[in-house]
């Protein structure tokens, strides 16, 4: 009877363990696809994320490719599913709203990266200020072309976000401390598409037809990999340069041949792990307030972007060269 007994309760003790973790939200952080070894680590970071909060059922999924279309079909599917919150890193700010619009209809808490000019969303996180991060890059490429000569800015796509406004932030920086650089007037931003051949060719045709075209600023991360390719292949090492936003892993032989001297960085792990955490406190009904700890390194002290209620700020970029490039560990 006493085994009986224990068995019961037992069983009665599983059951409401299984019952709680049922209670728990599920998180689904939706990137701009699956394969991009940027989002890759991002899902390492939101795995481990949801290894530490157990509570919460919080994964990240994405589609095959980068397509706005079938992030967009995605995204109409988590809200069907009737998910409790959706992190996402949009594809196309303009073809993404309606179903984001749809998200928060439907009760669904909406957290975005990468999407300062979102509408319809709870809240947006950027690991920096876009603009000085954009400033940053250019410092880090006017270093490299001696703070003298032509350039151009290379974005995935003109109606990509954050791309536009880091490269916005660095024509804005070069017109100030650097007199001596100047943007290329017949084509003053080029896109890859987040490709890094269509980034090769692209940079391959502007060096060709624009001889004293000296510096490229990129934006995705296969812009500059794709850059100094057509650099190295036509024979313009030291002459002619490139900085961008990298993988360090993925970039380490470039950097240490000399073809690219700067990478930029945030970690997207942890910025998968901070649109999780800050989804995580809107769905329990916490405060949102200035300075905002998330518990995430680089998210400790989030600040609202000037003129916005939506748009927090964090401060995360790092650089990359020959000399460090194997210290991050991804």
């Amino acid at each position: 009877m006493k085994k009986t007994l224990a068995l019961l309760l037992s069983l009665l003790l599983m059951f409401s363990c299984v019952a709680a973790l049922a209670d728990g939200y599920e998180i689904v952080v939706v990137p701009k696809d699956e394969s991009n070894p940027w989002f890759v680590r991002m899902k390492t970071g939101v795995d481990e994320y949801a290894a530490a909060h157990p509570e919460d059922t919080i994964y990240q999924k994405g589609t095959p490719e980068i397509d706005a279309t079938l992030q967009y079909q995605l995204v109409m599917d988590l809200v069907a599913q009737e998910v409790d919150a959706i992190c996402v890193v949009p594809v196309d700010l303009a073809s993404i709203e309606p179903a984001l619009k749809a998200a928060m209809d439907a009760g669904i808490v909406v957290i975005a990266h990468e999407g300062a000019a979102l509408e319809n969303v709870d809240y947006d996180i950027e690991a920096f200020n876009n603009e000085l991060y954009g400033a940053f890059i250019m410092d880090n490429l006017a270093a490299a072309m001696g703070e003298e000569g032509l350039y151009t800015t290379m974005v995935a796509d003109l109606t990509n976000g954050s791309h536009n406004e880091w490269a916005d932030g660095g024509v804005k920086r070069a017109g100030e401390p650097y007199p001596g650089m100047t943007l290329l007037a017949d084509e003053p931003r080029v896109e890859s598409h987040d490709n890094g051949d269509i980034a090769y060719n692209v940079a391959k045709e502007l060096f060709k037809k624009y001889p004293d075209l000296k510096g490229v600023m990129g934006t995705s991360s296969f812009d500059a990999p794709g850059i100094a390719r057509a650099i190295e292949e036509l024979g313009l090492s030291g002459k002619v340069f490139t900085a961008g936003t990298g993988m360090p892993g993925d970039n380490a032989a470039l950097l240490k041949s000399g073809a690219v001297q700067y990478l930029t960085l945030w970690d997207p792990a942890l910025a998968g792990q901070a649109m999780v955490a800050l989804a995580q406190k809107v769905l329990n009904g916490e405060a949102v307030a200035a300075p905002l700890d998330l518990g995430v390194e680089g998210y400790g002290a989030l600040e609202f972007k000037a003129g916005s209620d939506t748009v927090l700020e964090g401060q995360g970029w790092i650089t990359i060269t020959a000399e460090n490039v194997d210290s991050f560990g991804f």
